[in-house]
């Protein structure tokens, strides 16, 4: 027994002085343990960029501080390059116009039975202002947008004739082509003037628009329906950038004027400012054909005043016997809008003091052929430069509730 407890007391000391080498020994006393530091709040990351730095930041022993960037820059933009313009070469005696105010005609040329004849060169043209020649400047026989109103007298006079006058019309819108524009007026006396359907290009909204025509009382004042209607016409989109579109009134009526606000000559110094072609289709057979001593026939005073309206704009007068006439009045209308010559000229006469300048265009007439007759205008009013002054209130085109009239 003594043997064994010997052994185990060797083998108890071998390991004890195995474990006493293993641990590290000290040959400095022990230092305090250092007091922990505040640790700063962490700051938001922003994606690196290489064109950024971080911010330089005062750091402390025991800091850990995430580094920062500043804003990123603004995203680059292109920018074009500017074109050079090449300076404008001039040759010798080319002429240089500046500002000017070209003068635009449409002309029809018909024969002797009212036949328009279309193959007419520009040099047979002569154009004359006041007598004096004037150069032609541009020449056209191309087909260009037409732009026209429709405007029709439901006074009591045309009870019997409204429907064929809807049905003529319908032919006529039916015929429009593209980029043509219509808009529809149906008038009785100066306070019903009235905007059926505003310019469109939308055919079934001026059939609707003729469909909704009825006969109403009233004294006709067609003087004032044509000034409101033709300055209508005029007016749209003639600020447009290179407008060359034609402009028309088809008026249909009596012709028989009974309460107008504004007078003929109004009317018609109105219609020497506007470049507005005006057809006129008069049922004029059931006015009075009785003249006074001093006084003309209402039908003689129609007939007068429905002439001068096609005369004096450059377009058509028809009269028809009966309703029946209709349907070949508007195939008629349709090929003389369809049919013209677009003439322009510079005028030698700059002067603008609001005087009446006369025109005149001729044609030249070949030999052995049909005759040819140039139709336009009569001629321009001048405006005057620096013009104003109030004027009387006129009537106005009043328009159907929940209706917007277009600019």
């Amino acid at each position: 027994m003594r043997r064994v407890f010997g052994v185990l007391f060797v083998i108890c000391g071998l390991i004890v002085v195995a474990l006493s080498q293993d641990r590290p020994r000290s040959t400095q006393p022990a230092s305090p343990a250092p007091s922990p530091s505040p640790t700063p709040a962490a700051q938001p990351q922003r994606p690196a960029t290489p064109s950024q730095t971080p911010a330089t930041q005062t750091q402390r022993p025991g800091d850990r501080i995430a580094p920062t960037l500043g804003e990123p820059p603004p995203v680059p933009k292109l920018k074009p390059t500017p074109t050079p313009t090449p300076p404008e070469v001039i040759e010798s005696g080319d002429t240089i116009r500046i500002n000017a105010e070209l003068v635009q005609l449409h002309v029809r040329v018909i024969d002797r039975n009212n036949r328009p004849i279309n193959d007419v060169p520009q040099s047979a043209f002569h154009v004359f202002e006041d007598g004096t020649p004037q150069a032609i400047e541009t020449f056209s026989r191309e087909e260009v947008p037409i732009s026209y109103g429709l405007a029709v007298d439901t006074s009591g006079s045309l009870r019997s004739q409204l429907q064929s006058v809807i049905d003529a019309g319908k032919t006529i819108i039916n015929a429009n082509k593209t980029g043509d524009e219509t808009f529809l007026v149906r008038f009785i006396s100066s306070d019903k003037i009235e905007t059926v359907q505003d310019f469109t290009a939308n055919k079934d909204l001026l059939m609707d628009g003729l469909d909704s025509f009825y006969v109403e009382g009233g004294q006709t004042a067609i003087i004032d329906a044509v000034y409101l209607s033709a300055e209508h016409v005029s007016e749209y989109r003639r600020g447009d950038e290179g407008d060359r579109r034609r402009r028309a009134l088809i008026v249909i009526t009596d012709g028989e004027d009974r309460n107008s606000f504004y007078k003929q000559e109004q009317l018609f110094a109105k219609l020497r400012e506007e470049d507005v072609q005006i057809f006129v289709i008069g049922f004029v057979n059931e006015l009075d054909k009785e003249a006074g001593l001093i006084r003309k026939s209402p039908r003689d005073k129609a007939v007068m005043l429905i002439n001068k309206l096609a005369t004096e704009t450059g377009g058509r007068a028809f009269f028809p016997d009966s309703i029946a006439d209709l349907p070949q009045i508007a195939s008629e209308i349709i090929r003389d809008l369809r049919t013209q010559y677009v003439i322009a000229y510079n005028p030698t006469n700059k002067t603008q003091d609001g005087s009446f300048r006369a025109i005149k265009v001729s044609v030249d007439q070949p030999s052995g052929g049909d005759k040819r007759i140039a139709l336009t205008r009569t001629g321009r009013l001048a405006r005057r430069e620096g013009a104003g002054g109030s004027a009387p209130k006129p009537p106005t085109v009043r328009l159907p509730a929940g209706s917007a009239k277009k600019p």
